[in-house]
């Protein structure tokens, strides 16, 4: 990382600053997560987390588009990314050009934010403001229908949004401590 080609404009210390170490770390999380990602998720984990200007990620994707490391293909109004056979190759043998640190810190946000997300798809989250204060509905769900729905009142909208942030956090967690006050 002794040539530096990209801005460092939004990146953190040890953030990357090298056009093919941003291009290497998109085919290593491309190839390495589960579940597909999309553009803008791949920007919300790289640039929230400082490890690329937003700028250079977006033209080292065009890139890899162009070269066929990446393709992208559209499903409504997502762009979602998968990794090429020449991509997953130039992705395992070049990974370890990047740090360690990097790597783990993208691969790891970007779980958090598909875990994020698929938790707001499959539980329902509404927040009704009153006069004074609002009710917050939360109704946890499976393929199977309705497990629980609580409605709670709050003070203010601040402290709705805190309560629906706790949630998400983890939601089996708060359902298996509500089964259990009630078994006890």
């Amino acid at each position: 990382m002794d040539n530096y080609d990209a801005f460092s404009q939004g990146v953190e210390p040890g953030g990357l600053r090298n056009r093919n170490d941003i291009k290497t770390l998109i085919c290593y999380l491309v190839a390495r997560l589960d579940t597909p990602i999309t553009k803008e998720q791949l920007n919300t984990v790289v640039c929230e987390e400082g490890l690329a200007n937003y700028f250079d990620l977006n033209q080292a994707l065009c890139e890899l588009l162009s070269s066929g490391n990446v393709s992208m293909e559209i499903k409504g109004t997502d762009e979602i990314l998968t990794i090429t056979t020449i991509g997953k190759a130039n992705a395992a043998e070049l990974q370890n050009t990047i740090p360690y640190t990097v790597r783990e810190t993208a691969f790891n946000a970007a779980i958090r934010l598909q875990t994020r997300l698929r938790r707001e798809r499959e539980n329902k989250i509404e927040i009704e403001r009153l006069d004074e204060g609002c009710n917050i509905t939360i109704t946890i769900s499976d393929s199977d229908g309705e497990l629980l729905s609580v409605k709670l009142y709050t003070a203010d909208y601040e402290q709705a949004l805190a309560v629906k942030e706790k949630f998400l956090s983890d939601p089996v967690k708060i359902y298996s401590n509500i089964i259990a006050l009630l078994m006890a």
